[in-house]
């Protein structure tokens, strides 16, 4: 199935999700890094809302990268052009992309729910983390629901290109290619391996001006290259500032950790990548000042580092991180005086711990499950590697990797 220059499945997984919301009050915010298929979902709600006989005039999508509404640039013009539109007394399904475009839009949106009530059904996007910060919150706190949209999970990449998942040499290739490349949508519509490297070059770059250097005035370009090269070039390390700035030291570059911070706060508020919390498992606290930062799509990470087969446990970390997070856990990174669990995950009263490994030898068996002989309750424990043998021991859960992409 195409849209537009997109190859797409219908993202039922989001969906199932907004769909209960489509008639109701509540402004449908949704949030992703850019080409993630957030305009995708759109298409697939209004698609779905003239299934259900909604009129095309009863839907007004505009879309604020489209050079047609180039001139809608605050909220003045957004509500002029709206209020243009909505002309008879039946209720109108309004979708505004990338809206962080337009300068005080929150106070329209706003406007818009208090003067036309349940008559209105607002659907919001944007590829910033601060479209529900800040001054946005203060004027619709209460009255929005938000989801936040990935690009595509392993599973979503198979059932895209019909793959049997009995067919063990097929997925095997594939899932070698989704180390590489990561799962942006519109990649897999794209030919060759240099029109995907072009592509996520273009993704990369625009990423980096619009969403960081742009908006945050960044003027140390060169710096700002050398921070996020470190990024991912160690990725799943602890971080410090301190680390990195004895890395820069190395280039004869003085950096002040707040600047360090700073520019790591700008590229997860760009969505370029995500910040996961150290937990302290005993203590039961949040440790401050060292963190691991994780990829939200590995294809980018391979525009400014393709070396890397060395790293591979550290790239099948962060598809298990991505993964989590896209089925909704809140995951952190577990800390204990013995070792660290990779990864604590959480969602509503549910709670699991993983380790992840390439491959399982005596020595990576003992201290990937010997980590979890220090934890005394009853939540599920996994190791996830990319061996086939099962290695499960002692209550210990140990998957292939690739299955346990597959399950859910």
């Amino acid at each position: 199935m195409f849209i537009g220059d997109e190859l797409m499945i219908k993202r039922e997984k989001y969906l199932k999700k907004i769909r209960p919301f489509y008639d109701k009050d509540l402004i449908k915010v949704i949030t992703g890094i850019r080409r993630s298929g957030k305009s995708v979902i759109l298409t697939q709600i209004m698609d779905e809302l003239k299934d259900k006989g909604i009129k095309d005039e009863q839907i007004i999508y505009v879309n604020f990268e489209y050079i047609d509404y180039i001139d809608i640039t605050n909220a003045k013009a957004l509500n002029n052009y709206i209020e243009n539109k909505l002309v008879t007394k039946n209720k109108y399904y309004l979708f505004f992309d990338e809206i962080q475009n337009v300068t005080e839009w929150e106070k329209v949106i706003n406007s818009f729910k208090a003067k036309y009530k349940d008559n209105v059904s607002i659907f919001i996007t944007g590829s910033n983390s601060d479209l529900l910060s800040g001054e946005l919150a203060t004027h619709i706190a209460g009255r929005y629901v938000s989801f936040k949209v990935y690009p595509f999970t392993f599973k979503e990449v198979c059932e895209l290109k019909n793959i049997n998942e009995n067919d063990k040499y097929e997925l095997e290739r594939e899932f070698n290619d989704f180390i590489i490349w990561g799962g942006m949508p519109q990649r897999f519509s794209l030919d060759d391996e240099m029109q995907v490297k072009t592509y996520l070059s273009d993704i990369y770059n625009s990423i980096v001006i619009k969403d960081i250097l742009e908006r945050f005035k960044i003027k140390d370009l060169d710096l700002f290259n050398k921070i996020l090269t470190y990024i991912v070039t160690t990725p799943s390390q602890t971080f410090s500032a301190e680390s990195l700035s004895n890395y820069l030291l190395k280039d004869n570059i003085e950096v002040s950790k707040t600047t360090i911070y700073n520019y790591l706060e700008y590229m997860c508020r760009s969505l370029l990548i995500n910040k996961a919390d150290r937990y302290d498992v005993r203590g039961k606290r949040i440790l401050s000042g060292k963190y691991k930062y994780y990829l939200t799509d590995l294809g980018l990470g391979q525009i400014v580092n393709n070396e890397r087969k060395k790293q591979m446990g550290a790239y099948l970390e962060n598809i298990v991180y991505n993964e989590l997070v896209s089925r909704g856990y809140e995951v952190k990174v577990g800390t204990l005086e013995n070792g660290e669990i990779d990864f604590i995950a959480t969602r509503y009263d549910e709670k699991e711990y993983f380790q992840v490994a390439y491959h399982l030898n005596d020595d990576i068996i003992d201290r990937e499950f010997g980590v979890y002989y220090n934890i005394q309750d009853n939540y599920p424990k996994y190791v996830i590697s990319y061996d086939t043998f099962d290695f499960s021991q002692n209550g210990i859960i140990h998957k292939n990797i690739i299955d346990w992409l597959l399950e859910k």
